[in-house]
Protein backbone atom coordinates (compact mmCIF):
# COMPACT_ATOMS: atom_id res chain seq x y z
CA UNK A 1 0.00 0.00 0.00
CA UNK A 2 2.84 2.62 1.15
CA UNK A 3 4.48 1.84 -1.93
CA UNK A 4 1.13 2.58 -4.04
CA UNK A 5 0.17 5.83 -2.21
CA UNK A 6 3.95 7.20 -2.63
CA UNK A 7 3.47 6.98 -6.60
CA UNK A 8 -0.47 8.17 -6.92
CA UNK A 9 -0.57 10.42 -3.95
CA UNK A 10 -4.16 8.99 -2.79
CA UNK A 11 -6.59 11.44 -1.92
CA UNK A 12 -9.73 9.04 -1.45
CA UNK A 13 -10.98 5.82 -0.84
CA UNK A 14 -14.39 4.58 -1.98
CA UNK A 15 -14.31 1.71 -0.12
CA UNK A 16 -13.09 2.80 3.41
CA UNK A 17 -13.09 0.77 6.57
CA UNK A 18 -14.66 0.89 8.45
CA UNK A 19 -17.72 2.02 6.26
CA UNK A 20 -19.82 5.07 7.56
CA UNK A 21 -23.56 4.58 7.83
CA UNK A 22 -25.32 4.83 4.46
CA UNK A 23 -21.96 5.53 2.43
CA UNK A 24 -21.97 3.86 -1.34
CA UNK A 25 -18.91 4.26 -2.74
CA UNK A 26 -20.46 3.61 -6.29
CA UNK A 27 -22.56 7.12 -6.39
CA UNK A 28 -20.34 9.53 -4.87
CA UNK A 29 -17.62 11.39 -6.78
CA UNK A 30 -14.11 10.59 -6.51
CA UNK A 31 -10.95 12.20 -5.75
CA UNK A 32 -8.57 12.84 -8.27
CA UNK A 33 -6.52 9.56 -7.25
CA UNK A 34 -8.82 7.19 -5.96
CA UNK A 35 -7.48 3.63 -4.21
CA UNK A 36 -10.36 1.16 -4.35
CA UNK A 37 -9.87 -2.01 -2.60
CA UNK A 38 -13.91 -3.28 -2.89
CA UNK A 39 -15.55 -6.26 -0.80
CA UNK A 40 -14.68 -8.68 -3.82
CA UNK A 41 -18.13 -8.80 -4.95
CA UNK A 42 -20.21 -7.18 -7.85
CA UNK A 43 -16.80 -6.43 -9.22
CA UNK A 44 -18.11 -5.26 -12.75
CA UNK A 45 -20.19 -2.66 -10.63
CA UNK A 46 -16.42 -1.36 -9.62
CA UNK A 47 -14.88 -1.14 -13.07
CA UNK A 48 -17.11 0.37 -14.48
CA UNK A 49 -17.16 3.14 -12.15
CA UNK A 50 -13.63 3.04 -11.89
CA UNK A 51 -14.09 3.83 -15.90
CA UNK A 52 -16.23 6.52 -15.23
CA UNK A 53 -13.93 8.30 -13.04
CA UNK A 54 -11.00 7.51 -14.98
CA UNK A 55 -12.85 9.16 -18.17
CA UNK A 56 -12.83 12.25 -15.97
CA UNK A 57 -8.97 12.31 -15.85
CA UNK A 58 -8.57 10.75 -12.79
CA UNK A 59 -6.34 7.92 -11.47
CA UNK A 60 -7.64 4.88 -9.98
CA UNK A 61 -5.96 1.90 -8.47
CA UNK A 62 -8.84 -0.66 -8.15
CA UNK A 63 -7.88 -3.77 -6.35
CA UNK A 64 -9.12 -7.15 -7.29
CA UNK A 65 -7.83 -10.72 -6.62
CA UNK A 66 -7.27 -12.70 -9.88
CA UNK A 67 -5.46 -16.16 -10.21
CA UNK A 68 -2.08 -16.96 -10.34
CA UNK A 69 -1.70 -17.91 -13.49
CA UNK A 70 -2.73 -14.72 -14.76
CA UNK A 71 0.50 -13.07 -13.11
CA UNK A 72 2.73 -15.65 -14.32
CA UNK A 73 1.79 -14.98 -17.86
CA UNK A 74 2.04 -11.16 -17.04
CA UNK A 75 5.41 -11.87 -15.91
CA UNK A 76 6.51 -13.64 -18.79
CA UNK A 77 5.50 -10.52 -20.65
CA UNK A 78 2.28 -11.55 -22.20
CA UNK A 79 0.04 -9.03 -23.97
CA UNK A 80 -4.24 -8.72 -23.60
CA UNK A 81 -6.51 -8.96 -26.00
CA UNK A 82 -10.13 -8.98 -25.13
CA UNK A 83 -12.13 -11.13 -27.39
CA UNK A 84 -15.52 -10.47 -26.02
CA UNK A 85 -18.27 -13.15 -25.85
CA UNK A 86 -16.63 -15.76 -28.29
CA UNK A 87 -19.39 -17.01 -30.22
CA UNK A 88 -17.46 -20.99 -30.54
CA UNK A 89 -18.08 -22.85 -33.48
CA UNK A 90 -19.83 -26.12 -33.19
CA UNK A 91 -17.73 -28.85 -34.34
CA UNK A 92 -20.58 -30.94 -36.19
CA UNK A 93 -21.16 -28.54 -38.29
CA UNK A 94 -19.43 -25.16 -38.04
CA UNK A 95 -22.33 -23.09 -36.63
CA UNK A 96 -21.47 -20.45 -34.48
CA UNK A 97 -22.85 -20.84 -31.29
CA UNK A 98 -25.03 -18.43 -28.55
CA UNK A 99 -21.70 -17.31 -26.60
CA UNK A 100 -21.02 -18.14 -23.29
CA UNK A 101 -21.49 -14.95 -21.23
CA UNK A 102 -18.46 -14.29 -20.30
CA UNK A 103 -15.77 -12.56 -22.06
CA UNK A 104 -12.52 -14.06 -23.20
CA UNK A 105 -8.98 -12.92 -23.28
CA UNK A 106 -6.52 -13.92 -25.91
CA UNK A 107 -2.85 -13.78 -23.72
CA UNK A 108 0.06 -13.31 -26.43
CA UNK A 109 3.24 -14.22 -25.35
CA UNK A 110 5.30 -12.78 -28.92
CA UNK A 111 8.70 -15.34 -30.04
CA UNK A 112 12.23 -13.27 -29.73
CA UNK A 113 11.39 -13.01 -34.11
CA UNK A 114 8.76 -10.81 -33.46
CA UNK A 115 10.73 -8.27 -31.32
CA UNK A 116 13.55 -7.96 -33.75
CA UNK A 117 11.10 -7.44 -36.90
CA UNK A 118 12.42 -10.61 -38.55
Amino acid sequence: MKSLDDEFHFDFDPCPYPRPDGFDGLSVEWGKSSYVNPLFRSPTQWARKAIIEHKKGKDVVLVLPTDKWIHHLLQAGAQLRSLGDVKWCAIEDGAPGNGIGRYTMAFILRGRSNEWGE
